[in-house]
């Protein structure tokens, strides 16, 4: 018996995933006109300060496949190279409708009029409500600073500017239908 509920547990597990993109009719993806998966982060989008004398941009984004039951959407930029221990949250987003497929160019600017109303930045780890840039340590080998747009099964996550990036990865744990992800480079020799 036990093994039986083992394999249907495991079976459902594995067919989970599928459903959810297979639902969207297609793969659930997310692209940038700045930047491709794998490529380098252009200085638009890199930190100002600490440093580091880039645009602080936050990049274009555009996502597609979307999967069935989508009621929105949420946005996270983190670093899992970044010397802290726990990585480092760039940028957080959610609150997105499920009508818009996209963000344009530097819409994470603070007080930006170019994210739809309702949207919500969450707290960065740079301790701000908006989009913080690429600014790894001089001399670290390149960062992997990964994009990731998530499918969520509910239309408003429960939580505010203040949040942080481990409470909304928490809320997003629960309630997303998918993920697509997008990994820029950077890296700093001076």
């Amino acid at each position: 018996m036990r093994s039986l509920v083992s394999t249907l547990s495991m079976t459902l597990l594995l067919a989970l995933p599928l459903v959810a993109t297979a639902a969207g009719g297609g793969r659930f993806t997310v692209t940038s006109a700045d930047f491709t998966n794998g490529g380098t982060i252009p200085m638009a989008q890199v930190f100002n300060g600490f440093g580091c004398s880039g645009g602080n941009q936050s990049p274009a984004l555009h996502w597609s496949g979307v999967p069935a039951g989508t009621k929105s959407f949420a946005v996270t930029i983190y670093d899992p190279n970044a010397p802290t221990g726990s990585g480092w949250w760039h940028w957080i987003v959610f609150n997105i409708p499920a009508a818009v497929t996209h963000l344009p160019a530097n819409a994470g600017v603070a007080a930006s009029q170019a994210l739809p109303p309702g949207v919500v930045e969450g707290r960065s780890d740079f301790g701000v409500s908006h989009y913080g840039g690429p600014c790894p340590p001089v001399g670290d080998n390149p960062h992997h600073y990964q994009v990731t747009v998530y499918a969520l099964k509910v239309a408003k996550l429960p939580l505010d500017a203040s949040a942080s990036g481990a409470m909304v990865g928490y809320y997003l744990h629960f309630n997303t239908l998918a993920k697509a992800r997008l990994t820029g480079r950077y890296g700093r020799s001076k």
